[in-house]
């Protein structure tokens, strides 16, 4: 099973760019076309939660935080932010270029998630996004017949669901993670002062990648999709350490306004 969902997170994900000869504003098309179909076919199946509490707080938290997106936008195409919630237990968020997203239910539930701990997840992804992370990471030749092919397979067997006609569609695309670590490190730090600029407590990041290293036991292995790809070490901890002046006067500035 957890086989399965790991090619599921890769093809659900598509966080994805189209080849290197295309621009930014092509490749969110694309992204975005896809996001749809696969919403709008998640939405048939009862998958997109759109109603429970978990969801509307994910909702906030987005709202509150995508201004500040929208304004560090430097890309210089502005991106039309969305984000879904899926009904899913796995521990996973993720973000497509041109600002389309998705959270799981279980990465707040299982995990506790306090509303700030939710921004540090919002802010990391959306920094991807903004950084154009995807768009770094295409390789247009690996986006062949296989990862059709094996994706609907790997939908079906997770979900009981068919998946085939919109896994048809991520045949346009490379898949962008894993990132490198230079990725996942501008995205803390992008991320980080997003979120303290919209007015949550940056100090929440420790204690939510503290609990992503205890419900991976250290190894990562009990995250498949997020913690595979967003490591919870050391470094990163001292990292986040070391931004932390600079985003705490970003919060007590916002707070302040507010």
């Amino acid at each position: 099973m957890r086989k399965q969902f790991k090619a599921m997170t890769l093809v659900l994900m598509l966080s994805v760019g189209l080849a290197g000869c295309a621009d930014t504003q092509t490749i969110n098309q694309q992204a975005a076309s896809s996001y749809t179909q696969t919403i709008n076919q998640m939405k048939q199946q009862g998958v997109i939660d759109t109603s429970s509490a978990t969801s509307k707080r994910i909702q906030k938290v987005f709202q509150r935080i995508k201004p500040y997106a929208e304004k560090a936008n430097d890309t210089g195409v502005p991106f039309q932010w969305q984000i879904s919630v899926m009904k899913n237990n796995e521990l996973n968020a993720w973000a497509m270029p041109g600002g389309k997203m998705m959270f799981y239910t279980g990465l707040v539930e299982r995990l506790k998630l306090n509303d700030n701990e939710i921004a540090v997840v919002m802010g990391h992804e959306m920094a991807h996004a903004l950084k154009e992370h995807g768009k770094q990471k295409v390789n247009f030749n690996m986006a062949t017949g296989l990862l059709g092919s094996i994706g609907n397979v790997a939908l079906s067997a997770a979900t009981g669901y068919d998946f085939s006609t919109v896994v048809g569609l991520t045949q346009e695309y490379g898949l962008n993670k894993p990132f490198s670590r230079s990725n996942e490190t501008e995205a803390d730090e992008i991320g980080l002062l997003l979120m303290a600029e919209a007015g949550y407590d940056p100090e929440a990041s420790i204690s939510l990648w503290q609990k992503m290293s205890a419900a991976s036991g250290g190894s990562g292995g009990a995250l498949e999709g997020l913690v595979s790809t967003h490591p919870t070490d050391a470094a990163r901890e001292a990292n986040l350490r070391k931004l932390m002046p600079d985003a705490l006067e970003l919060y007590k500035k916002s707070n302040k306004a507010g």
